[in-house]
């Protein structure tokens, strides 16, 4: 397989199976019901009592797969199905979404860092419609060497993204069960849905590394 195949493969195909991987086990996560009964919103608010957070709001959000912790507001937002949602999936995520909020009262370096590299990450994420555009289809010289910057920009904050993630994962399935919201034999479903949930940030990050890569040879080609 030559070079350009491979890095096609890489952009689009570690996403299509970590995307699958997701559906497969929130379909059959979201319809097994956790034996504590909580909601994901109850799970959430009973997690952080727990460990002494009281100034984070849930909310809803319309958002499919929305779920997410906003530290610059305290707020976590869960999407119906698990706000509302009374399963080992629901459960998973919510505690998952927790975690974060933990990491955030704890001063968690790589969740630190993260929120610095934000603003910078969303404004050149705007520009890649231009070097797709620009860059990969055109090569044209400047669109080349500024997809390079954005590019890299964008593949630090995945791996920063990593450790963040997973950690929050970590800390989900103990608070999970040290709750007593999960019980034991309910953990591999849980560990199910995190881990796949996972592999859509290290798709990312595979992605984004291949499209560096690929400016980097057009940049060199074009030399």
């Amino acid at each position: 397989m030559g070079i350009w195949p491979l890095l096609l493969f890489l952009i689009l195909v570690p996403g299509i199976i970590a995307q699958i991987s997701v559906r497969a086990a929130l379909n059959k996560y979201s319809r097994v019901p956790a034996r504590s009964g909580r909601s994901g919103a109850e799970a959430a608010a009973e997690l952080m009592d727990d460990v002494g957070i009281h100034d984070v709001q849930i909310t809803r959000t319309d958002s499919f797969l929305g779920d997410h912790y906003d530290p610059r507001t305290k707020t976590l937002a869960l999407s119906p199905a698990v706000y509302d949602g009374r399963s080992i999936a629901a459960l998973g995520i919510a505690a998952h979404e927790t975690g974060h909020a933990i990491q955030h009262q704890h001063f968690y370096a790589p969740l630190q860092v993260r929120m610095a590299v934000v603003p910078t990450t969303m404004f050149v994420s705007r520009l890649t419609p231009l070097i797709i555009i620009g860059g990969f289809w055109f090569r044209i010289s400047a669109f080349i060497t500024l997809g390079i910057i954005v590019y890299a920009v964008i593949v630090l904050f995945q791996l920063i993204t990593l450790p963040v993630e997973f950690n929050a994962s970590s800390r989900a399935k103990l608070i999970l069960q040290k709750g007593g919201l999960i019980a034991r034999d309910e953990m591999p479903g849980v560990n199910r849905v995190l881990n796949a949930a996972a592999l859509t940030y290290v798709a990312a990050l595979i992605a984004a590394a291949a499209q560096l890569l690929q400016l980097v040879l057009l940049n060199r080609n074009r030399r």
